[in-house]
């Protein structure tokens, strides 16, 4: 059986972490170089970054923090945010990424799945999908929320695995920063839709609610900012917890 994952997430503005409530109200969260140090050295199995306003500036994600954070860190490491052609990948991974994060650029020019996954591997490309529900429909968003689009989550998710993105990172804009749990109805649909791992994002707020995730909506790796960035939870806590739930995890 394979673990499930415990990822922090680093949102990137202005070089400083950053963390909101359903995409607004940003609040400075620390340094991002000292946060994935502690998030490496204390367990997490990946950690991603995501520029978070690199798409909006239209600008590139910033190289030369990915390189500082990649050399203090020894887990996988994905890197999203502006990234739109095969030049861009190559900088980040060339910097330490391990994997990228794709999201509007993905929407807009579908192709650049199948180019990246042909250039780099399956292994190497996530896509980032932002969702909201909106008269019973989960709608896909764009530009860190703020477009909506006509893309049914669903859909989207089985044609962006048919393109050959190795993995999914699903967000509930209406579960994001509330810590009122994750969007497990809609992961466990995603589930069964696709056979890709499907990482859970957007509402963790206690150790129950990533059990939750796993369980109930058999999400592959859940990921989290605030309740780690603010030491709400620590992270080997959190693992323990798991295990004595039964869940398969790395401690």
């Amino acid at each position: 059986m394979l673990t499930k994952r415990i990822i922090p997430c680093l949102d990137i503005k202005n070089g400083r972490t950053v963390k909101g409530i359903n995409f607004l109200d940003l609040k400075d969260a620390g340094d991002p170089v000292e946060l994935a140090q502690k998030y490496s050295e204390t367990g997490a199995d990946e950690l991603v970054f995501l520029d978070i306003s690199a798409t909006e500036e239209r600008r590139k994600t910033l190289a030369n923090l990915v390189k500082e954070v990649a050399q203090k860190i020894n887990i996988p490491f994905t890197v999203g945010g502006g990234i739109s052609s095969i030049e861009d990948v190559t900088l980040l991974l060339q910097n330490g990424a391990d994997k990228v994060s794709i999201n509007s650029s993905a929407v807009k020019r579908p192709d650049l799945i199948n180019e990246l996954a042909t250039k780099f591997g399956s292994q190497c490309v996530v896509v980032a999908i932002d969702a909201k529900k909106i008269n019973d429909k989960w709608v896909v968003h764009l530009v860190g929320g703020k477009e909506p689009t006509t893309l049914d989550l669903f859909d989207w998710a089985k044609e962006v695995e048919k393109r050959g993105a190795g993995e999914i990172l699903f967000t509930s804009m209406d579960h994001d920063g509330t810590k009122n749990g994750f969007a497990n109805g809609a992961l466990s649909q995603l589930s069964e839709w696709v056979n890709i791992p499907i990482i859970a994002s957007g509402g963790a707020g206690n150790t129950q609610h990533f059990a939750d995730a796993f369980i109930q909506g058999k999400a592959d790796a859940a990921l989290a900012a605030s309740v780690f960035h603010y030491q709400e939870i620590e992270i080997p806590n959190l693992k323990y917890f798991l295990k004595d739930k039964g869940i398969a995890i790395r401690i």
